[in-house]
């Protein structure tokens, strides 16, 4: 749901009355998992994301998820994982979103400012208030992770039960600890930028930035892709897919869904043929010989998205 919101806060985003038809059509596809954060827009996405769920579905057949970290203000007060940031930011994002409850309230990053105890008492005090349903985390190192994990253990606090990390064909850095760690305890994966914000579909050249509005205007995805191989990669998208007379972005999309312990990708559509494709994607059947061919030529990167 960070398409939709307030164009103002980023010139891709579309606002509430163009976003309502993708909504529409993400529930007739059988789409139940709408993902959003108090930062997208400013608090504006949870507010289209409230509204037109509350339009179309029952609240008992969707699953909402949000999350607390960045910063919504100038205050010292605004950011970050301390428990008097995280019990006024679930009270602002349940308003926003026009629920009593959200289904999974997610930490946006690691708080190197908070001590995790703190910030998981703070969440389990959530949980227990009944105004989130399971909690999860996002991009952070597996060391901290387990550190979390285990702090929650030892206290008898609730435990993350979601990993929303930067994992897809050309960032596959997850692979070494994080998905292994999740795997070992029942932790549900659901990557973020699985397209490798639009990189693997072909929309960005070597030459400049690409031609999409996102692509032209996205300094992040400079910082995280661009290299030789990663190009490689691509192409090699590209042949697979034109085989089976599929699109690049389902291929890429097919890749991460046969990889164990991925639950769902994060996709965002900013087209409804997005949404069609990201759909027919869980048909794509690929053999072992198929998912190498995609994968051979990676090479390892820096970590990158925990920032």
């Amino acid at each position: 749901m960070m398409t939709y919101g307030d164009p103002k806060w980023r010139e891709w985003v579309l606002d509430e009355r163009a976003s309502r038809p993708f909504v529409q059509r993400a529930l007739e596809l059988g789409i139940n998992f709408f993902d959003t954060a108090d930062m997208y827009s400013l608090g504006v996405s949870e507010e289209v994301t409230g509204k037109t769920l509350k339009e179309q579905a029952k609240r008992d057949q969707v699953v909402i998820a949000t999350k607390v970290f960045n910063p919504m203000g100038d205050g010292p007060n605004d950011k970050g994982l301390s428990r008097k940031h995280i019990m006024d930011s679930i009270n602002n994002s349940l308003s926003r979103l026009q629920t009593d409850y959200v289904d999974l309230y997610q930490i946006h990053r690691w708080d190197y400012e908070t001590p995790i105890d703190e910030t998981l008492e703070a969440l389990h005090d959530v949980i227990k208030a009944g105004k989130a349903r399971y909690i999860g985390a996002s991009s952070m190192y597996a060391w901290q992770f387990a550190s979390a994990l285990y702090k929650a253990d030892l206290h008898n606090w609730t435990r993350f039960v979601s990993m929303q990390n930067h994992y897809n064909l050309v960032y596959r850095e997850e692979e070494r600890e994080m998905v292994p760690l999740c795997r070992e305890n029942g932790i549900g994966i659901i990557p973020w930028s699985p397209l490798a914000r639009g990189f693997l579909t072909g929309s960005r050249t070597k030459s400049d930035w690409g031609k999409t509005l996102r692509s032209k205007s996205d300094t992040f995805a400079h910082r995280l892709y661009y290299r030789e191989t990663d190009f490689e990669i691509v192409e090699r998208v590209a042949t697979l897919a034109s085989q089976k007379s599929v699109s690049q972005a389902q291929m890429a999309l097919a890749w991460l869904l046969h990889k164990p312990g991925v639950t769902a990708p994060i996709i965002g559509a900013s087209k409804l043929l997005h949404l069609e494709e990201a759909a027919g994607a869980l048909e794509i059947k690929l053999s072992d010989e198929e998912i190498k061919y995609l994968e051979e030529i990676y090479q390892p990167h820096s970590v990158l998205g925990h920032q």
